[in-house]
């Protein structure tokens, strides 16, 4: 016996996904968009993203579903490289830069943090922050403080999604808004 799974349908970027709907607490629930794997939909919305940001020199990315997009989006403008603000500090960091963060989808406070060379390529520099999905915020502003204090200026707040509330920030540049299921 198999119980139908409730799905949300997305269609973005001439692509449709079906996303499993799954709770975060007991009265809201989300619809789970997880690209880690999904190199077709990251290299169709990539581009798209890229049409609406602005001029920037540095591109940073949250430790991990954000990876593949900033990869995508650093190779079609041919910069060398992006910056990963990591979730722990790793034994090679030198005078790390750190900044605490609660997500919805984490049940805990989590710790982000820049290596001392991340600092260096950061400061005095434009920096666009790019996600997956951009929904209370607590992420890509806790990405934001971590630039400012490393010296740089945020001149963008990107994602592939804007989920709830987020879809209505005009700070933050998205190609989709995202629904949040109430229960």
């Amino acid at each position: 016996m198999s119980i139908e799974q409730k799905t949300y349908k997305l269609e973005i970027a001439g692509l449709t996904r079906y996303l499993p709907i799954v709770p975060i607490n007991e009265h809201v629930s989300i619809a789970s968009f997880v690209i880690l794997g999904d190199t077709e939909l990251v290299c169709r919305v990539a581009p798209e993203l890229i049409k609406k940001m602005p001029p920037f020199d540095v591109l940073v990315t949250a430790e991990a579903k954000g990876i593949p997009l900033a990869f995508e989006i650093s190779r079609l403008l041919g910069m060398k490289n992006y910056i990963v603000a990591r979730k722990s500090i790793k034994s090679y960091m030198e005078n790390p830069v750190i900044e605490e963060v609660n997500s919805i989808t984490t049940q805990k406070t989590q710790i982000l943090s820049l290596n001392g060379e991340d600092i260096k390529q950061i400061r005095n520099r434009r920096v666009a922050i790019v996600d997956d999905v951009i929904s209370t915020g607590e992420s890509v502003n806790a990405v934001a403080r971590l630039i400012e204090k490393a010296g740089g200026t945020v001149v963008a707040k990107a994602a592939i999604l804007a989920e709830g509330e987020a879809a209505n920030n005009k700070d933050i540049i998205f190609l989709q808004a995202l629904p949040l299921f109430y229960t």
